[in-house]
């Protein structure tokens, strides 16, 4: 398996912080703020999977780009952008070895904090 970053996502998720989308939650928050299958599957069957894509760090370039399982490492609610998200994607590509993913995440986590130091 061949996960590496989705500089697509990664971009997009810059916006968003850039815009004011975000939520400055806790690191244990992610299991309730991360979204369920049904949201997952709601969201694709009314924006498509390009726009779900986008919501996603990472892609494993062994999967079906229609299916959810190529994409990996959410960051966020299909609305904003979530701390916690990013905590947790943070930590497991840091795990995995992701380097790229480790590395893109800390940078999106590095614009909260200083969001949160200048808020």
């Amino acid at each position: 398996m061949a996960v590496t970053l989705n500089q697509r996502a990664y971009d997009y998720a810059q916006e968003l912080i850039g815009a004011g989308r975000y939520v400055l939650d806790d690191r244990g928050a992610w299991s309730e703020h991360r979204p369920s299958a049904r949201q997952e599957n709601d969201f694709i069957a009314q924006h498509g999977i390009g726009e779900y894509a986008r919501w996603y760090l990472g892609i494993d370039d062994e999967q079906d780009p229609e299916k959810k399982s190529r994409y990996k490492f959410p960051y966020g609610d299909f609305d904003k952008v979530h701390r916690c998200g990013l905590l947790a994607a943070e930590s497991r590509a840091g795990q995995r070895k992701y380097f790229d993913i480790e590395r893109a995440v800390a940078h999106l986590h590095g614009m909260l904090e200083a969001l949160q130091r200048t808020g």
